[in-house]
C-alpha cells in the first residue's frame, strides 16, 4: 500500500525542481525554451524569468503533489477491491 501524501510530496518536489532548474538554465542559455513556453500556457503565473522561475517551482509543486496524490490514492483503492482466491 502506498502512502499517498508521501507519494505526492515527492512528485511535488521532483516536478517543482525540474520547472526551478529548467527556467533558470533557459534564463543564462536559452535551453529549453521552447517546453518552457508550453509550460507558460499551463501555469498562468509562470514565466521564463528568475522570478517565474520561483513560481513555477510553486505551481510545479502544486500539480507534481496532486497528481501523485491521486495516483497513489487511486492505487490504494483498486487494490484493494482486488478478488482473493
Amino acid at each position: 500500500m502506498l502512502n499517498a501524501t508521501k507519494f505526492g510530496l515527492a512528485g511535488g518536489i521532483g516536478w517543482g525542481v525540474c520547472i526551478f532548474l529548467t527556467t533558470l538554465l533557459s534564463v543564462w542559455t536559452g535551453y529549453g525554451r521552447a517546453f518552457l513556453e508550453m509550460l507558460s500556457s499551463l501555469y498562468p503565473w509562470f514565466g521564463i524569468t528568475v522570478g517565474g522561475a520561483f513560481l513555477g517551482l510553486i505551481e510545479g509543486f502544486i500539480d507534481g503533489f496532486a497528481c501523485l496524490f491521486v495516483l497513489a490514492w487511486l492505487y490504494n483503492r483498486l487494490s484493494r477491491q482486488r478478488p482473493t482466491a
